[in-house]
Parts: structure tokens; C-alpha cells; sequence
């Protein structure tokens, strides 16, 4: 995300969207128990260049076509693909967000990521940067349909009100450590507050800072509290939470600080970019933090 408060459609999508939504499901693999020559049928049948090895339906390796080519440079006789694959595999889950897997093709520079279903182990899709890229055009499709449909039926809110003054109030509950459920308040303020007839501009900002916010609460709390105010003049989001509080805010501010344990870091949360994406999102941002009784995050998008 760059510096300026703009927020464009498709950074709004990678955080919106899950690796499950574009992944391929139809997935090319080969039994543990495969031979070489088997492999290179496969890879010259498919005009692929590497899958998955499997045990059933357990991911347990990858074999590439370098290791194909490796094999045959060392006149190795036939063998199992298992004396020839890696078996230190980097996966996503199903369920992750499609920023963590942009994120993990950056730092990796990977063909494909094997995608696991995240509550049974199981093999369910592969994804590469080019099933993102379809995914992330095809939803652009869709919503421009929705938008158009939307637009002809938008109602003018605040224009239709009489009133001096009208404010409305969403309030959701958030869950602590619901990592499955992550994203769905920020997606419920979204939709809400795009019935208000919100500038998709402004919606994009409002969207990714709440899920930002979202996502601390669900990270290092047992739950919270997200209060958003919607004037003519402004859109006002507060997160208050119980959890343990934030030691030392000017550090957590920093770009790519973070306090997330490893297993959390692992399920593709707390790259420590939350409070800057928040900050770079919002006109106006409060944070007041007190050990061992918790956190209060509000943020401001004016509207004109």
C-alpha cells in the first residue's frame, strides 16, 4: 500500500477475498508410492512443471520438473518420487486471506503454494499467481454487474432525510482467536454502510482499516467491540477491546512490528502492518492503550 490515502478495488479484494476463492481445485498429484517414470509421463502429459505428492489424500512432498531433470542428470535408476521430492513443503490454508498469500509469493518467489483445508490437513487446491489474478478479475466482473444494478437503485440517504442532524449506528461483537470467522465484521460494515449509498472510495478506506482493526482484536484479544457512527460529514469506526493491551504503541506503529506468536504468524496473520495500513486509511486515528484492561482504536474517513 503506498503512502496516499487512495485505495484501489483490487488492494480493497486481496483483502477481502480468501486463497480458497481462486485457488485450482482440480488438483494434479502424484502417490507417494509413483515411480520417476511415472512423473515423467505426468509432467509431459499435463505440460506442468511440478505437483504435489500425496499419502491419500495428505500432502507429504512436491517434486518439480528441476528435480526431474536433477534425477536424470545423476542416470539414477527408476525410483519412488518420495527418494527425489522435498519434503519441506511451504503451504496457505484454504481460509487464509488472499493479502497473506501475495505476501508469501513476495518473500518466496514460488511457482504455486499446495493449499490445505485448514481443519483436516487435507489437500485441496494449489494456487499460483495466475489463479489470483483471474480471481481478482473475475470478482472485479461481478461487482461492476452488482455496482451498475446497485447504482440505478441507490438511495441517496442523507439527501432523502429531513432532519438537522441524522446519525446511524452499527455495532457487531468480535470474537477472539476466531481466526475462521475473521473478516466477516469488516465485511458486514462494508455491506451496511454500502446500502447508505458510501462512495466506493471511501467505502474501499472505511473497509480495509476496519478489517485491519479486526484482525488486532482477533489476534491478541478475547474479543471486542466495533462501534461505527455515520454522519453526512464523516464515518467514525471505534474498536474497544479487554485484552492485554499494547505496551508500547510508538513501536507498534512501526511497519512490520509485531507481537504475534509464531503459530498466529503461521496461519498468515500479524505481519505487523495492521495500525500503519490503518493510519495510512483514515483522515483521523486514535489509539489509547493501558496494560491488562485493554485497547481503544478509533478512526475517522471524512465523507466531504
Amino acid at each position: 500500500m503506498t503512502d496516499t490515502k487512495e485505495v484501489t478495488r483490487v488492494q480493497e479484494l486481496i483483502y477481502e477475498m480468501k486463497v480458497g476463492q481462486v485457488m485450482a481445485k482440480d488438483v494434479i498429484a502424484v502417490s507417494v508410492d509413483s515411480r520417476m517414470s511415472d512423473l515423467r509421463n505426468l509432467l509431459r502429459d499435463e505440460r506442468i512443471s511440478g505437483v504435489p505428492v500425496v499419502d491419500g489424500n495428505q500432502l507429504v512432498g512436491l517434486i518439480s520438473i528441476e528435480d526431474f531433470i536433477k534425477y536424470l542428470a545423476d542416470v539414477n535408476p527408476d525410483c519412488p518420487v518420495a527418494e527425489r521430492m522435498s519434503r519441506d513443503v511451504k503451504t496457505l490454508y484454504d481460509t487464509d486471506p488472499l493479502i497473506h498469500a501475495v505476501e508469501e509469493f513476495e518473500r518466496y518467489d514460488y511457482g504455486r503454494f499446495p493449499v490445505l483445508d485448514r481443519q483436516t490437513g487435507e489437500l485441496v487446491g494449489i494456487i499460483t499467481k495466475g489463479d489470483i489474478v483471474r480471481g481478482l478479475l473475475n470478482k472485479m466482473e461481478i461487482d461492476y454487474h452488482e455496482r451498475e444494478t446497485h447504482r440505478r437503485h441507490t438511495n441517496h440517504t442523507f439527501e432523502e432525510i429531513i432532519a438537522d442532524k441524522a446519525i446511524f449506528i452499527f455495532q457487531y461483537d468480535i470474537i477472539g482467536s476466531d481466526f475462521d470467522r475473521a473478516g466477516e465484521t469488516s465485511s458486514k460494515l462494508k455491506r451496511a454502510l454500502g446500502r447508505l449509498g458510501i462512495p466506493p472510495d471511501i467505502l474501499r478506506r472505511v473497509a480495509i482499516a476496519a478489517y485491519e482493526a479486526e484482525m488486532n482484536v482477533v489476534i491478541f484479544t478475547d474479543g471486542g467491540k466495533l462501534t461505527t457512527h455515520v454522519t453526512s460529514k464523516e464515518i467514525t469506526v471505534e474498536l474497544r477491546d479487554s485484552g492485554p493491551g499494547i505496551e508500547d504503541i510508538e513501536k507498534a506503529m512501526q511497519p512490520g512490528f509485531s507481537t504475534a506468536p509464531d503459530w498466529v504468524r503461521e496461519l498468515g496473520f500479524g505481519a505487523g502492518m495492521g495500525l500503519c495500513n490503518i493510519k495510512r486509511c483514515a483522515d483521523n486515528m486514535y489509539l489509547e492503550s493501558t496494560l491488562s484492561v485493554g485497547t481503544n482504536l478509533k478512526f475517522t474517513v471524512n465523507l466531504q
